[in-house]
């Protein structure tokens, strides 16, 4: 399924997210102070049930700010929601994404602060290298088209696949040169990666569902580099709708998730210490935002 029609499944299915999300109308429909008891800020991310979000909660509350972790089982489903005000922020997307998100819908969702680059690993209950799996093996990868660009740069330096052209943050399981290849690729929903392992011979999972597929982060046997100053456009971030970009509570929040050091050490445990935490300038960000969206519209 394209971006833009899980976008609009995801839209579809806003009604049901509020529900189960126990939004009571919009976020800002509180007669009371945001950030107050009364009026939570919303966050939204995919993973509620990771400690550090408890702990960032507590971080928030110490500082005078109630929040709310508002859980979505399914990338395309936060985007959604902080456009149509059902949640205030959301951290669980890289620039790219929003990038690929804004373009597909025609919305102005913006970076508010950064918070850590998560490599993109592969994973094998199969083989314990990259230079065990076979000529014609299958490797299965995200379908979302933000991750499934990074899941073939992270094969194609494991030598398993060729890109034409090289590859770039736009490319496709049609760039794949498939003579000069050692592997077959399959796209698969995120979620769905790990439980296709029995059937594969390695997946690239996003760091959400490694330890629920009941592997560790050091059974990796092949990664991305977070270092890389080409990796920028895969920082993550909290986002916000245009016209709270410079709401000095959200900022604030930035701030706590940023400077915490009981969040970041706990986000790291959870990320099993592969998270790099980066405090990227709004101002870089924005960039890098505006730099992919033009990049989306020139290619498309």
């Amino acid at each position: 399924m394209s971006l833009t029609k899980k976008i609009l499944a995801a839209a579809a299915a806003l009604p049901l997210i509020a529900v189960l999300a126990g939004c009571a109308g919009s976020s800002g429909s509180s007669g009371a102070e945001k950030g107050s008891a009364d009026n939570p800020v919303k966050i939204g991310v995919v993973g509620a049930s990771d400690p550090y979000w408890e702990i960032y909660k507590k971080a928030a509350a110490d500082d005078g700010i109630s929040v709310d972790i508002v859980d979505f089982t399914e990338y395309p489903q936060p985007n959604p929601a902080l456009s149509e005000g059902e949640i205030d922020l959301n951290q669980f997307q890289h620039i790219v994404y929003l990038a690929q998100y804004n373009e597909a819908s025609g919305s102005d969702l913006v970076p508010v602060g950064a918070t850590a680059i998560y490599p993109l690993a592969l994973y094998s209950t199969k083989y314990d290298s990259v230079k065990d799996i076979k000529k014609g093996d299958t490797v299965a990868i995200p379908n979302d088209e933000s991750n499934l660009s990074r899941a073939l740069l992270v094969l194609q330096s494991a030598g398993l696949v060729e890109l034409k052209d090289g590859g770039s943050i736009f490319s496709t399981v049609d760039d794949v040169d498939t003579d000069k290849s050692t592997v077959k690729v399959t796209t698969l929903e995120a979620s769905l990666t790990p439980t296709s392992l029995p059937d594969v011979a390695a997946a690239i999972i996003n760091n959400d569902f490694v330890e629920d597929a009941g592997l560790t982060f050091k059974d990796a046997i092949a990664t991305d580099d977070p270092n890389d100053p080409n990796a920028l456009p895969y920082v993550n971030i909290f986002a916000a709708r245009a016209e709270d970009k410079d709401n000095a509570i959200y900022k604030k929040l930035v701030e706590i998730y940023q400077n915490s050091t009981a969040v970041t050490d706990s986000a790291q445990e959870t990320s099993g210490g592969t998270a790099v935490f980066v405090k990227t300038p709004v101002a870089d960000l924005e960039k890098s935002l505006e730099t992919v969206q033009a990049d989306i519209k020139a290619k498309g």
